[in-house]
């Protein structure tokens, strides 16, 4: 599919202001908004400073850097031509030589997109276009990055939803840009404007490229760690369709008060999931449907033998708006399944702030066990992937469950209803390249494979997904089409 990102010329200039906010952004003020969408925290000082707030996270940086634009373009001009680091081995005849290719195209790649116009330009003027879409965004950064350098990235969805005008959805977003934010220590704090203003406004299809774009940016730009990436939200911004599309991305997710949607949630077997939700939240069955959504997933767990790592929090007495951030203890259901079944609400109390739950989760990107439900696709985004699987974007059917061992270097596909291609994306973080790979498939047959580690497959994943963590040296494709398949 061809990209539909818009092309909007930039300066030399422009860039050095992009690298000078850079460097001068800082923490600022973390005001209260009006709390219509998101209970605000009891502790919230009432003070009426939230304005500036929302003046540091949309315009001008809170801190002043000490010096002009000018200057940081004459000093970017006296660097002379960047120069990569790495060498590039000229072909891959061992593991070193994998690595050494990765790194190599890595750095290539973070050049090219902290030079490419289109994309200086986004992270200047904190919007995206995608088709007739623009998906604006407020940014923080907190804190200092670890001693690796790096941040966390923290996505936080405004409430609103269904409305005439963009007034409902504005007043929202504007209140995201400290809801979630006061609790961060450190790391970058985005918060996105819905690109319509619709029931589904997170999860309109050309949110899904935005979003992948939107990280994609944060770690070249602003050296985000694409394996804590967190994603939380209240009411509309709980959208459960997107961790479900994007569970590949995420390290962990917190939804408040949000949209299950009957999903059925198999894309979560690798991504940790907090679910928050009062009791007495009935509209549209919310209450109800997070009860259900934890049961089914702990029928998942059983099911699958693991996996599904989840929290459900209903909120005691509380409707829509209740704490899940700010302070530590809140009281909710003990017993979800009895709550269900008989209405039975004794309580505990725990922590339910949603930001110190994400924070103590890290992504692995390249799980031994994938469970792939296809049907949760977004039609606009432009990946094929999913973690280390790939199929054709086109294709929406079917569900694989898949492993690699590496101690056997071997792919073994438990179930796979894909009528079609799978291929799998293989790299030496998963296993040894220059042996021969077993591939186990459902119908009983084995194959040993022998692959190739390929510089151009490398160079390709890179660019897909803008992430160290998913470049890919060689791939394996099946064709399931007239393969028996196991029972479900």
């Amino acid at each position: 599919m061809k990209a539909m990102w818009m092309k909007k010329g930039v300066t030399a200039a422009a860039i050095a202001i992009v690298l000078l906010q850079l460097a001068a952004c800082g923490e600022g003020d973390s005001g209260a908004g009006d709390g219509s969408s998101a209970q605000v925290s009891a502790s919230e000082d009432e003070s009426g400073e939230g304005s500036s707030a929302a003046e540091s996270s949309f315009g001008e940086d809170a801190e002043e850097s000490g010096s002009s634009a000018e200057e940081a373009t004459e000093e970017a001009e006296g660097e002379g031509q960047w120069v990569n680091p790495y060498t590039m081995p000229d072909s891959l005849e061992s593991q070193e030589d994998i690595v050494n290719a990765r790194n190599y195209i890595w750095e290539e790649y973070l050049n090219e997109v902290r030079n490419d116009e289109t994309r200086a330009a986004e992270v200047k003027n904190h919007a995206m276009d995608f088709g007739e879409v623009t998906m604006k965004y407020g940014l923080a950064v907190m804190g200092n990055p670890d001693e690796s350098g790096y941040y966390p990235l923290y996505i936080a969805l405004h409430g609103g939803g269904q409305s005439d005008t963009p007034e409902l959805n504005d007043s929202q977003w504007m209140d995201m840009i400290s809801y979630y934010k006061r609790d961060v220590v450190n790391g970058i704090y985005v918060n996105p404007r819905a690109v319509r203003d619709t029931y589904n406004c997170h999860s309109n299809e050309e949110s899904y490229p935005l979003y992948d774009r939107l990280i994609e940016n944060m770690i070249a730009f602003y050296n985000v760690d694409p394996n804590r990436v967190y994603l939380t939200g209240f009411s509309a911004g709980g959208d459960f369709h997107i961790m479900s599309n994007m569970a590949d991305r995420f390290a962990a997710v917190n939804m408040s008060a949000g949209h299950p949607d009957n999903l059925e949630l198999w894309n979560l077997y690798n991504m940790p999931l907090l679910m928050q939700v009062g009791e007495l939240d009935d509209a549209y069955g919310r209450n109800v449907a997070y009860a259900q959504c934890d049961l089914m997933l702990k029928e998942r767990q059983e099911a699958m033998g693991g996996g599904y790592e989840h929290e459900t929090y209903i909120h005691q007495g509380q409707g829509h708006n209740f704490i899940d951030n700010g302070v530590q203890d809140q009281k909710v259901i003990e017993d979800i399944a009895g709550w269900l079944e008989t209405g039975e609400s004794s309580a505990i109390e725990v922590d339910a702030n949603a930001v110190r739950y994400l924070c103590q989760h890290v992504r692995d990107p390249l799980p031994e066990r994938v469970v792939w439900d296809l049907s949760q696709r977004a039609d606009q985004r432009q990946t094929e992937s999913f973690y280390w699987l790939q199929a054709d974007i086109r294709c929406k059917d079917g569900m694989v469950v898949a492993s690699y061992d590496r101690e056997t270097n071997s792919i073994n596909v438990e179930q796979c209803s894909i009528p079609g291609k799978l291929t799998f994306l293989l790299n030496n973080d998963m296993l040894d390249l220059f042996k021969p790979v077993t591939v186990n498939t459902p119908d009983g047959n084995s194959t040993e494979i022998t692959v190739t580690p390929d510089i151009d497959l490398l160079q390709k994943t890179t660019e897909e997904r803008g992430d160290y963590n998913y470049q890919f040296a060689a791939e394996i494709t099946v064709d399931f089409k007239d393969m028996v398949q196991t029972e479900e």
